[in-house]
């Protein structure tokens, strides 16, 4: 396991209430595959080609941290091919588009959908300039 020095954004993890729906979104979306991983409920997300897709990504049953508050989490964008594909794929797979296509002068497209288990992703391909 890496190393993150302090301040680091070291773990990802999407929390759902239909495991079996939105690992099917991801899957379909990113190319994402899961490997059980610590706990029951819990998978190791990796890429297609069996890289980590960036920090130590994490999937699992949504948890309550305490009666009646479920967990949330921040912002996380993913960098795709083609925002299109994603948006389309999204509607398809039971998801909702929550922003359209929108250019970032100088750093590329991005879109935001909702997973079918409420979850936010963005979803932005970065021009060549802004890598």
């Amino acid at each position: 396991m890496p190393t993150y020095p302090h301040g680091t954004v070291a773990h990802f993890a999407v929390n759902a209430d239909d495991d079996t729906t939105t690992k099917a979104f991801y899957q379909a979306l990113f190319g994402w595959t899961f490997e059980p991983w610590g706990p029951p409920s819990f998978f190791h997300i990796k890429r297609a080609d069996g890289a980590l897709p960036g920090l130590i990504g994490g999937f699992q049953a949504r948890r309550e941290l305490a009666p009646g508050l479920r967990l949330t989490g921040f912002e996380c964008t993913v960098a795709v091919d083609d925002v299109d594909a994603v948006i389309e794929a999204t509607r398809t797979l039971g998801g909702e588009v929550l922003m359209e296509k929108t250019t970032i002068a100088g750093v590329g497209d991005l879109a935001f959908v909702k997973d079918p288990s409420g979850n936010v992703v963005g979803a932005m391909r970065y021009d060549d300039a802004a890598e």
